[in-house]
């Protein structure tokens, strides 16, 4: 039986157009959903939009426009993404579903029996570009340092508070036992110092007069849930918790909570606080299993500066789609940026390593490979030979980085193996051997055969490359068993007729 297995992405808000961190993040996502699909696990791929709070509203009115009707037209454009990108995502949960909505409320509803939901004066700076409320210590020049065009809110009035302070000792032992819980290390030991410096406890409530954009809280017409509160619940109400929701109001079936959570999630470096803190002490308050694992990545830079519309260097994915294609894009966001830290977009590096590693690298020798093959085999696959390139190493670490969340890393050893592959021809001159008589199917059949190997470890990176590369060695990927039976070494048939097709990919015109 498969085992279940379920990733999810943060929401974004809907109030701007989608832009390459919102890619980058849901492309990750994307890889690791195929990985596993590829493994064999019965796969859950959660994304969505995050359509409530300050912000939307305000947007909204200053488009004239109803909250709702806004929010229908933009969460289209992030829903686009899944053709853009060529994304598998089985979900894509908003957070003005009327279910999504019934999930948020039984939260509160839950937290409140706990006694972790009280009401108090509110008094407070509010960042509305971050959705959070900011302490001294936090500001830059009395101004968020993540949005410091944005002048910030400050709030005075009667909200309903959810006690943070509670939690410090359990999420701490929840970090302690689970060293791995938050990705990469440097992460966790960031979470756990706020932590441990203690909480505070934080608003979940805005007056419904002065917010009239929210999910309702229950028992009090005057209130509105905080964005936050709110929009985390998704990551659950999109596997039809809670159970005792009304027939029909789920895209998710009541058993897909129990079977897929807890999940894996994926976040930027500024949802770390919500998605590993504050997300997990409403579970435990709730009564609920804490997520399994949290990924962090970070920001990604326009040409060494951070993207802002003022200084019109915000990256638009459909944009970079349109001029590249979809390919070269999942590659430079999954091996050209690293994967922990900050990354650059960089024009002038996009196109490097896009010559380097796709038209040089693998797109040349699955060409030098299927043109042998084509020559010297007479277009058929010759007979089974050793492995020269030990390809259980490859396989291994290509595991190990994804289950690491080291996308940069693992295409490093993909990149490696194909260079591999051509040093072996360099070093062999196959075409030479032939030319004099002699017998080169062994050599022949390692090339094809590792060929085989790239084209099935492309499979979760870039599914198009890999399912053409699979395609030409007359291998049809609806009939491919899990990768477990897949990566042993000699499953190319010896017999099987090779359609060499057109290039991979094209150089870039000048």
């Amino acid at each position: 039986m498969s085992r279940p297995f379920y990733i999810t992405t943060t929401l974004p808000y809907i109030n701007a157009k989608p832009h390459i961190g919102h890619a980058l993040e849901i492309v990750q996502a994307d890889v690791l959903a195929r990985y596993h699909k590829l493994i064999g696990d019965e796969v859950v791929f959660n994304t969505g939009t995050d359509e409530h709070g300050l912000k939307i509203y305000e947007r909204a009115q200053e488009e004239g426009k109803d909250p709702q009707v806004f929010s229908n037209e933009k969460a289209q454009d992030f829903d686009s993404l899944k053709n853009l990108l060529n994304l598998s995502y089985t979900h894509f949960i908003r957070t003005t579903d009327p279910h999504h909505q019934l999930a948020a409320q039984e939260m509160w509803r839950r937290c409140k029996e706990n006694g972790d939901i009280y009401k108090k004066n509110y008094q407070v700076k509010y960042c509305v570009g971050c959705e959070l409320e900011k302490t001294d210590s936090e500001l830059v020049d009395e101004r968020c340092p993540i949005h410091p065009n944005r002048d910030l809110e400050l709030i005075d009035e009667e909200n309903y508070f959810f006690k943070f302070s509670k939690y410090t000792e359990p999420l701490l032992h929840l970090y302690k036992n689970n060293p791995e819980f938050v990705l990469p290390k440097n992460r966790l030991e960031e979470i756990r110092n706020f932590v441990s410096a203690g909480l505070q406890d934080f608003s979940i409530s805005r007056l419904k007069e002065k917010l009239p954009w929210g999910v309702q809280v229950p028992d009090d017409p005057d209130h509105v849930m905080y964005v936050w509160f709110d929009a985390l619940t998704n990551y659950i109400s999109t596997l039809g918790w809670p159970v005792s929701a009304p027939e029909g109001a789920s895209p998710g079936k009541p058993s897909d909570f129990e079977r897929f959570w807890p999940g894996v999630q994926i976040a930027g470096k500024d949802n770390l606080r919500q998605q590993s803190a504050m997300w997990q002490a409403m579970l435990i308050s709730a009564g609920l299993p804490t997520s399994k694992q949290v990924f962090i990545h970070g920001f990604i830079t326009s040409e060494g500066q951070k993207m802002s519309k003022s200084l019109g260097n915000v990256i638009d994915p459909v944009d970079i789609v349109k001029k590249y294609g979809i390919n070269p894009v999942r590659f430079y966001l999954l091996g050209a940026l690293p994967s922990y830290e900050d990354g650059d977009w960089s024009n002038s590096r996009f196109e490097e390593f896009y010559t380097a590693h796709l038209v040089n690298g693998v797109g040349n020798l699955t060409s030098r490979i299927l043109t042998m093959l084509e020559k010297y085999s007479d277009n058929k696959i010759p007979k089974v030979s050793e492995d020269i390139f030990d390809t259980k190493t490859f396989w291994d670490n290509y595991e190990v980085t994804l289950e690491n969340f080291s996308f940069d890393e693992n295409i490093k050893y993909l990149n490696r193996l194909v260079s591999t592959c051509d040093g072996i021809i360099s070093e062999n001159k196959p075409w030479e051997k032939a030319n004099a008589g002699e017998d080169i199917s062994i050599i022949l059949y390692q090339l094809g055969e590792a060929l085989r190997h790239i084209g099935l470890a492309f499979l979760s990176i870039l599914p198009e490359t890999g399912e053409r590369i699979l395609n030409s060695l007359g291998i049809d990927i609806k009939n491919l068993e899990t990768l477990d039976h897949e990566k042993e070494w000699g499953r190319l048939e010896t017999g099987s007729q090779i359609k060499k097709g057109e290039i991979l990919f094209a150089r870039l015109e000048k």
